[in-house]
């Protein structure tokens, strides 16, 4: 059986949304998933499992949250090969072009780890709606047939 880890950074709880949303989708396809809050949470504990999926929250302009920073230098130290990721998380389009920007920062972060990307970063407005738990539950099945592949 495949395992996950899902890692979250929240303030509304939007992103803890998310984040509950992937674990159940990921629980649906039998996949054993873990899911924890980013400061509960260390980059090295992505070893243990074979997909790996971090939903950051953007701050202001563009920023990583701040309990964050820690775990995202240290996510970039990692070897995660033979390992599948996915990005997704929650932001403002009020803020336009630092819309989500965190996820695209921890996707380039999970580049340099050796993993696999197993779906496209997923970037959602506010509370996730209807059509984006379609694209979480999409998002969830593409990793779990990434992971099955390697």
């Amino acid at each position: 059986m495949a395992k996950a880890l899902v890692v979250y950074a929240t303030i509304t709880g939007n992103n803890e949304d998310v984040a509950d949303i992937i674990t159940e989708a990921l629980e649906n396809q039998g996949v054993e998933v873990e899911e924890t809050e980013m400061t509960m949470a260390d980059a090295a504990d992505f070893e243990d499992v074979d997909i790996c999926v971090v939903c950051p929250y953007t701050y202001d302009e563009g920023a990583l949250p701040d309990e964050g920073l820690d775990f995202f230098d240290d996510l970039k130290e990692e070897d995660l090969s033979g390992k599948v990721y996915g990005v997704a998380g929650s932001g403002d389009t009020f803020y336009e072009d630092f819309f989500c920007l965190a996820v695209d920062k921890f996707g380039e972060a999970f580049e340099q780890t050796g993993a696999v990307k197993g779906a496209d970063n997923v970037h959602i407005n506010l509370e996730p709606d209807q059509d984006d738990i379609a694209k979480l539950d999409a998002f969830a099945k593409q990793l779990v047939e990434k992971a099955a592949q390697d």
